[in-house]
């Protein structure tokens, strides 16, 4: 069978016609040989996203923003999203409309979560916008710039303060005050030489002064125990003092000696028989006298015994 030319010419024309339109959309992102799934998203605002942008899952783009339309009756914008990929997207994933630049680029990552069923070609999914790298640059920069603000304000505040303080006569003070400060720093040099040399000279002195403390260290621990021993002895002295009903005792002996004193003026007073041997001479001059007969005879006694006793054998 021949096949005319104009057949043949209008074969390639109409190849041309299709290679032309996939490769302008394989250019686009669009697979038009590859079964297609498209998901939906409503936002109340798309913060500058554009048709082609990216659609990302975990930084790999699996797809690409189809159109952007109004939602009919409403200010709400539909974003159509073509998927290439043949990822599961479970029902509770979320579109996410994020800045992928400071230039103000966006994309929407598919944040994927835990449901067990998946998404059908058609279905809407949850919406989410964050705002722009630039409105949260300016987020956090503003309160930066509030306390850098104030910052300088006090900045301007403490060189007025200070240069109200730091007057020529504050100056002359705080010269003189530097002046004094450094004489005291030479004076405790000249002070620290003289400490030096001293220790220097009586090198040999504190050295015996060590030694000695050394065997005094050595004598305290040698005598551990007989130290304990005293602690102990002193410990229990304590507590017998501690029992000990001192009060009372004390109480005890200021009555005695208050019965002596009172034993003493009545003495003193001549009362009763010791009083009046202390105050009476005329009862000690009886008792002298006594004596001295008492001796003589005794005397006598003792010279003519025969006067005093008769011996008879009969």
């Amino acid at each position: 069978m021949k096949i005319s030319r104009e057949l043949k010419i209008g074969l390639v024309f109409i190849a041309s016609v299709g290679i032309f339109f996939w490769g302008l959309n394989f250019l686009k992102g669009t697979d038009i040989l590859s079964k297609k799934r498209f998901y939906y998203a409503v936002y109340d605002k798309i913060d500058g996203l554009d048709q082609a942008n990216a659609v990302m899952v975990n930084g790999l783009k699996i797809g690409q923003v189809n159109r952007l339309s109004f939602l009919p009756g409403t200010s709400k914008i539909v974003a159509e999203l073509y998927i290439k990929n043949n990822i599961d997207i479970p029902k509770n994933s979320v579109a996410h409309i994020y800045g992928t630049d400071l230039l103000g680029s966006k994309a929407v990552e598919i944040i994927l979560g835990d449901d067990t069923a998946f998404a059908q070609s058609g279905d809407t999914l949850t919406a989410l916008v964050e705002s722009s790298l630039m409105n949260q640059l300016n987020e956090q920069v503003e309160p930066l710039k509030k306390k850098a603000v104030a910052l300088i304000n006090s900045v301007d505040s403490v060189m007025s303060v200070i240069q109200s303080i730091f007057n020529e006569k504050t100056r002359s003070s705080l010269n003189t005050s530097i002046e004094n400060i450094k004489k005291t720093l030479q004076n405790l040099e000249g002070a620290s030489s003289n400490v030096n040399e001293i220790l220097k000279t009586e090198k040999s002195k504190i050295n015996s002064i060590m030694t000695n403390l050394d065997s005094i260290t050595l004598n305290l621990k040698e005598n551990g125990d007989n130290i304990t021993t005293i602690l102990t002895n002193f410990a229990q002295l304590s507590d017998s003092l501690n029992n000990a009903d001192i009060p009372q005792t004390l109480k005890d002996a200021n009555t005695a000696i208050n019965n002596i004193n009172d034993i003493a003026e009545k003495i003193n007073r001549g009362e009763g028989t010791i009083g009046q041997l202390f105050t009476n001479d005329s009862l000690y001059i009886q008792l002298e006298k006594s004596t001295s007969n008492l001796n003589k005879l005794l005397e006598d006694l003792r010279l003519n015994p025969k006067r005093y006793v008769k011996f008879s054998l009969f």
